[in-house]
């Protein structure tokens, strides 16, 4: 585990009963282990000059924040072959690997499909 992430799970461990002390003192030796949503990745296929494309990225840079998923964005002009396969349909985003939306993204259908 992120010893950041430790010690700051750790630092809320503050009660004084005895369960809590062993438990603090497990948690800094770092002997428990927390569990912590999988990060899951997007991607976005993209150009520049897309207006949608902007509105996805907006959207994905500010839902990012809540963490549980990483994204990358893919320039589709940046390979033959993507370009003919997306061309027409930019912003294209996929959620590990699954086409999830194209052209309009609805946040709350993202993070709803992020959760399935």
């Amino acid at each position: 585990m992120d010893s950041t992430v430790s010690t700051r799970l750790c630092g809320e461990l503050t009660s004084k009963t005895d369960q809590s002390v062993k438990l603090l003192e497990k948690c800094r030796a770092g002997a428990l282990e927390f569990n912590m949503p999988e990060s899951r990745t997007v991607v976005v296929y993209s150009r520049k000059g897309c207006h949608l494309c902007e509105v996805v990225k907006e959207s994905l840079t500010k839902l990012s924040r809540r963490g549980g998923f990483t994204w990358q964005e893919i320039d589709v002009d940046s390979d033959q072959e993507l370009r003919r396969q997306y061309n027409d349909q930019v912003p294209v985003i996929f959620i590990d690997g699954h086409k999830a939306f194209k052209y309009h993204m609805d946040e709350r259908e993202f993070l709803r499909k992020l959760a399935s």
